[in-house]
């Protein structure tokens, strides 16, 4: 019997720490950072390397895993301009041209370093499955694979705060491992309601060398949407969802 028992204590010794299961970090990872659906107000700014700025101030509203839109309020000559995306499809409203256009994922209606897929994000665990989770330090790093081949970016590289569950930066890479660009998120703010999440996100890439490009979140709130806010005939529309 004591020898069993010695047996047994040596397995408990030798076993694995228990696997961290990646999915379900991730989808807690993203329910950190934004309710599943949500109103929130952003400014972009895109600075260039000659230092000159532009502006640009959107509200933004979400509907689970798939449904994105959001308005232009500023500059002036974007007012009234609203973008939809609908998981994979995305679609540009100008006031003057009257009907949605298409729009792709690597474009960017803004210019700078975010491009649609940034501004217009969906949940991580939406568009990726987890290869593998690292732990250096006090933080975890997700290695992500994109579930399809119309993903913005083929692979990411996600480093999160163990206790806070929450990114603090995201490398986006090609399928074969060349940086595409890294994203920054800093000054972690309560919003109230249970949602405290980094305030900002800049970004660099080694493709557009000396542009960097930052996003400021404010007034994130959770709210629920009716689905016919998230379709082409409602884009004219969105300015009527503001409170």
């Amino acid at each position: 019997m004591k020898k069993i028992l010695i047996c047994l204590f040596a397995l408990l010794i030798a076993a694995p720490a228990y696997a961290v299961d990646g999915t379900q970090l991730l989808k807690q990872i993203d329910r950190n950072l934004n309710p599943d659906s949500y109103e929130m107000y952003r400014k972009i700014i895109n600075v260039e390397p000659n230092g000159r700025k532009m502006e640009y101030t959107l509200f933004s509203v979400k509907k689970g895993v798939d449904k994105v839109a959001a308005l232009f309020l500023a500059p002036a000559s974007e007012k009234g301009r609203s973008t939809l995306r609908l998981g994979d499809n995305m679609w540009l409203y100008i006031p003057n041209v009257g009907k949605p256009v298409r729009i792709t994922s690597l474009q960017s209606v803004i210019g700078g370093v975010f491009n649609n897929a940034d501004i217009l994000s969906l949940d991580y665990a939406a568009e990726y499955n987890v290869e593998k989770v690292a732990e250096p330090g006090n933080e975890y790093l997700l290695y992500l694979k994109a579930k399809t081949k119309t993903v913005a970016y083929d692979r990411i590289k996600l480093w999160a705060d163990k206790n806070a569950k929450l990114p603090t930066k995201i490398e986006c890479l090609t399928e074969a491992g060349m940086l595409i660009k890294t994203l920054y998120f800093k000054e972690v703010k309560d919003f109230g309601a249970g949602i405290v999440r980094p305030s900002v996100m800049e970004t660099d890439s080694p493709l557009y060398k000396g542009y960097k490009s930052i996003m400021i979140f404010a007034n994130i709130k959770q709210r629920d949407f009716k689905d016919e806010v998230f379709t082409l005939t409602f884009m004219p529309n969105i300015e009527s969802l503001r409170k």
